[in-house]
C-alpha cells in the first residue's frame, strides 16, 4: 500500500490549512437591499459564521476590524481547504453578497517551525547538569519534557483558538538581502536569534499569545503572525519589545497590521450598523 506522503490529498500530513479573511460593507449595495433581502442576509450571515453549525470549519473565529483596511475578519482552520474556501463562497454567494467586498484574504498552513525545542536537545542539558541516565529524577525529568513538547506540537498544528478580546494579525518574511539574507546564515545561528526571539515573548505569558502560519509556496508573504492579547496596549508592547530583537531588527520584514475585537457574527452586523 503507497503511504500517505505518495496519495494525491488535499489534507496536509500534519496540521491544518488556515484562512484570514477580511471584508467591507458596500454601503450603496446595503441600501439597495429591500427589508426582505435583509432579513434574509442576516439570517444566512448569521449561519453561516455560525462556529457550532454542520459544516463549519474545525475552527472559526470571527471579529470586527478597526480602522478602515476592513469591517470585520475571519480566522478559520480545517483540515480541508475546501471547507475553508467555501466559507467564503457562501458569503458572497448569500443573499448579502452584493453587500460585501473582499478586503484582503491570507492563505496558510500550520506547522511546528524548525526551531522548536527538541527532546534531544534536553537530552543533552541533562546531561550537562550531570543527571544519571539510569535515575529516577532523570526519568521523572525526561518524561515530563516529552509531554510538554507533545502539547506544544499539537497546539501549534491544530490549535485551539484564545477567547482574548484583542486580535492582531500581519504577514512577514525573512529578508533575502546582501548582507542580511535569513536564508544564508547556518542554522545555529538561525536557532540563536529565534530563541532570543521567543525568550522576548515569554516576558508576556499570560497576558498575550501567538499562532504562526507558513504561507511559503500558497501566498504573497511567507508567514502570518496572530496575537491575541488581554488588552490592546499588549498588543503595542509586545511588538514594540520584539522590534528590538535581532531576529526581527535586522531580519524582517512585515506587511499590514489587520487589528480589531473578538465578536460573534450577531455583534459585527451591529457594530456596523447592518440593520
Amino acid at each position: 500500500m503507497a503511504s500517505r506522503h505518495s496519495e494525491n490529498s488535499l489534507i496536509p500530513t500534519a496540521g491544518w490549512h488556515c484562512r484570514h479573511l477580511f471584508y467591507r460593507w458596500n454601503r450603496a449595495g446595503l441600501s439597495a437591499l429591500d427589508e426582505a433581502q435583509r432579513q434574509a442576509g442576516r439570517e444566512s450571515f448569521l449561519e453561516t459564521l455560525d462556529p457550532a453549525a454542520d459544516g463549519a470549519p474545525t475552527r472559526l473565529q470571527t471579529f470586527v476590524v478597526s480602522g478602515q483596511k476592513a469591517d470585520f475578519g475571519l480566522l478559520a482552520l480545517d483540515a480541508d481547504p475546501l471547507r475553508l474556501d467555501g466559507l467564503a463562497q457562501r458569503l458572497m454567494s448569500g443573499p448579502f453578497g452584493a453587500a460585501l467586498e473582499p478586503a484582503w484574504s491570507f492563505v496558510s498552513l500550520t506547522e511546528v517551525s524548525e526551531y522548536a525545542p527538541t527532546i534531544e536537545q534536553y537530552v543533552e542539558r541533562l546531561a550537562a547538569e550531570g543527571l544519571d541516565p539510569a535515575g529516577d529524577e532523570y526519568r521523572m525529568k525526561l518524561l515530563s519534557q516529552q509531554r510538554r513538547l507533545e502539547v506544544m506540537q499539537r497546539q501549534r498544528l491544530t490549535p485551539d483558538l484564545p477567547v482574548w478580546p484583542a486580535i492582531c494579525f500581519y504577514p512577514m518574511n525573512k529578508k533575502r538581502e546582501v548582507g542580511e539574507n535569513w536564508f544564508l546564515l547556518d542554522f545555529d545561528t538561525r536557532e540563536r536569534l529565534m530563541r532570543e526571539h521567543g525568550e522576548t515573548g515569554m516576558q508576556f505569558a499570560g497576558k498575550v499569545t501567538q499562532m504562526v502560519t507558513a504561507a511559503l509556496g500558497l501566498d504573497d508573504w511567507e508567514w502570518g503572525v496572530t496575537l491575541w492579547a488581554r488588552n490592546p496596549e499588549y498588543l503595542r508592547d509586545i511588538v514594540y519589545r520584539m522590534r528590538y530583537d535581532e531576529a526581527s531588527a535586522r531580519y524582517a520584514q512585515f506587511g499590514a497590521f489587520y487589528s480589531g475585537y473578538l465578536r460573534s457574527a450577531a455583534e459585527i452586523l451591529d457594530h456596523c450598523r447592518v440593520e
